[in-house]
């Protein structure tokens, strides 16, 4: 199971398909999107996910919120990010606060920064509170379906890992099923999302079948298990090195091949956290730094 920050894999989500991600948050479905990856220019805020919406002429700012504590607070940060994204494409900005685990903190029902002079209001999404059908229906929020509302959380994760192995295609299923283990997280426990997405969606790759035929050959219950214990470990290694490679080239564009060997290398606690350290290294030699202080050289 991946350690990468929940609201990081989020934002990954968000600009990997920002179609999908604005027909669920605005009324008017845009034609066309383009995702605003250039930090705004006042330092350190950044907004965690930015689309420009071209034909509406509008920004929508989504930002997915695990905590409810931060400094500033959320309404002011809401402020701040509308101000300066206004001042810097002179266009209407629509600002959406997702909330992604449970809680009755008053932030979390918060849709206004109110000062003497000043209302700012923004809008606030709770996950716990959104439908399943829109999410459990469409691959690209599948992710986020563990998390919505239910009376029957174990037979919401059933349908969602239902869901992940119907998608066709090997890569995108192999992606969704990646990011909904590491967002499940916030809600079930590692052994129940392991048992319900992981060991199903091992089962359909070759690697893992080949393990099987082999155990069955020899015959042995106990070989068996061996087999299978050691398919399952080679499962969360490769899951583990795509989902790193998936969210540098989102970082960093493409790689040289140097860099993509080593990364290649690491086992499976290095990469995971590396993925926990991508989004805070900012430039290249950050990289090559944290590689040359984790990897087994």
């Amino acid at each position: 199971m991946l350690s990468v920050s929940y609201d990081n894999v989020c934002k990954v989500l968000a600009e990997k398909y920002p179609i999908e991600f604005a027909d669920w948050l605005l009324t008017i479905k845009p034609r066309k999107i383009k995702v605003l990856k250039t930090e705004l220019s006042l330092e350190p805020i950044r907004a965690d996910s930015c689309i420009f919406l071209q034909t509406e002429n509008q920004i929508l700012h989504i930002e997915f919120q695990t905590l409810t504590r931060s400094t500033p607070s959320i309404p002011f940060r809401m402020l701040d990010y509308s101000v300066r994204l206004i001042r810097q494409y002179h266009v209407p900005v629509i600002q959406v606060v997702i909330f992604l685990q449970k809680t009755d903190a008053e932030i979390a029902f918060t849709e206004e920064y109110v000062n003497e002079t000043t209302t700012h209001r923004y809008r606030v999404i709770r996950m716990w509170e959104q439908d399943s059908t829109l999410f459990l229906d469409n691959p690209a929020l599948l992710p986020l379906a563990p998390l919505t509302q239910t009376t029957s959380p174990q037979i919401l994760l059933s349908q969602v890992a239902e869901n992940v192995a119907r998608i066709q295609n090997r890569d995108i299923r192999q992606d969704i099923a990646a990011y909904t283990q590491i967002l499940a997280g916030l809600r079930f426990k590692k052994d129940l999302i392991r048992q319900l997405l992981s060991e199903d969606l091992m089962k359909e790759s070759v690697i893992y079948q080949d393990i099987l035929q082999k155990g069955e050959k020899r015959g042995e219950k106990r070989g068996e298990k061996r087999g299978e214990k050691k398919g399952e470990q080679k499962g969360e290694q490769k899951e583990a090195l795509r989902f790193c490679l998936s969210l540098l080239d989102e970082r960093f564009g493409e790689l040289d091949s140097s860099i993509i060997e080593r990364v290649q290398l690491l086992n499976k606690e290095q990469l995971e956290a590396l993925g926990r350290a991508i989004l805070s290294l900012s430039l290249l030699p950050s990289l090559v730094a944290w590689l040359d202080q984790h990897s087994n050289n």
